[in-house]
């Protein structure tokens, strides 16, 4: 519930506020979008049990689906986003003057 209230507040911040239209915080809303994805596949099932207090499984199917959305598209695309992040910040440090071209019109 931490990890919904957090993401749903930066992702809030980010998108009401325009100077905040920079690409480190437009990578950091993409971040928080990408972690309430991934906490949305798991944790309504977990929590419902936990709730009612029932020990109820879930399918095959429904496991296997769980486990290509988290792993295949959640955790892929959070990592090629930490490289482009990492990148990002690469260049804005070791390479000040090259920033703007390339990133371009992102800036």
């Amino acid at each position: 519930l931490a990890a919904f209230l957090a993401n749903g507040l930066i992702t809030t911040i980010i998108t009401c506020h325009h100077h905040l239209q920079t690409p480190m915080y437009s990578f950091l809303l993409n971040l928080a979008l990408l972690d309430l994805g991934a906490i949305s596949t798991t944790v309504p099932k977990a929590m419902a049990n936990s709730l009612w207090d029932t020990r109820e499984d879930i399918s095959y199917t429904a496991r296997a689906a769980q486990l290509f959305f988290v792993f295949f598209c959640f955790v892929l695309a959070e990592f090629c986003l930490l490289t482009v992040m990492s990148y990002d910040r690469y260049v804005a440090i070791c390479k000040p003057l090259h920033y703007g071209t390339c990133w371009g019109s992102a800036l």
